[in-house]
């Protein structure tokens, strides 16, 4: 729960050439949104924050009380309408991984939710790094695989499942108004379908008479 989620994503020694997963993104899925929420807070949030969405605004968009909000998912403050900053000074993240570990705010947008999605998922087993493992997408990441024990606990699936969870979550959070934005989107396009119709109809009775 005190150690980092992600890498510092500015760091060049990120950049690294391997096929992304694709990341299992629902906007509208407001089940995998509160799991996601969940995970980060519990996992994540010791080192890295989202300084740039609000509790409250988190929690209306998720379908989260306020009530909620403050018991389960905020650990950092005491008003509903703070910032999700994390618990970690940048003196200490320097001291303890080289770098102060990154807001994850915009990290879908920086990163893509592919990268997130594939780096979670990417660890494996390496004697030779400090902390036990490595990253097939971040080489030589000097982070902890904050998620050992629950990838060791769940099936492969149920852990993919839990790391897209995640990655749904910081998608919403590199912008909170895409959901409502796709709702949107389907109203108009569902309106438009209809209203083609009487248009059409319209023209043909218009230019029937016309040579």
């Amino acid at each position: 729960m005190l150690v980092s989620c992600l890498p510092a994503f500015a760091s060049a020694a990120g950049g690294h050439d391997v096929e992304l997963e694709k990341a299992p993104v629902n906007l509208q899925d407001k089940v995998s949104l509160q799991n996601g929420a969940k995970l980060f807070v519990n996992y994540c949030m010791g080192c890295h924050g989202l300084e740039y969405l609000r509790y409250g605004r988190m929690g209306e968009d998720l379908g989260i009380s306020d009530e909620l909000t403050l018991k389960y998912l905020n650990f950092t403050s005491e008003k509903i309408g703070d910032p999700m900053k994390n618990g970690m000074t940048a003196e200490n993240g320097k001291d303890w991984f080289g770098n102060p570990p990154p807001d994850l705010t915009l990290a879908a947008r920086h990163r893509s939710p592919d990268w997130i999605y594939s780096y979670l998922t990417g660890f494996y087993e390496d004697e030779s790094r400090p902390y036990g493992y490595n990253n097939e997408v971040f080489p030589s990441v000097g982070m902890p695989h904050v998620m050992a024990k629950m990838q060791e606990n769940l099936s492969e699936e149920e852990f993919e499942s839990n790391m897209g969870d995640i990655t749904n979550f910081l998608t919403y959070a590199a912008e909170p108004i895409a959901p409502t934005r796709e709702r949107i989107g389907v109203y108009v396009l569902v309106f438009l379908a209809i209203l083609f119709v009487p248009a059409y109809l319209l023209k043909k009775e218009y230019w029937k008479d016309v040579h």
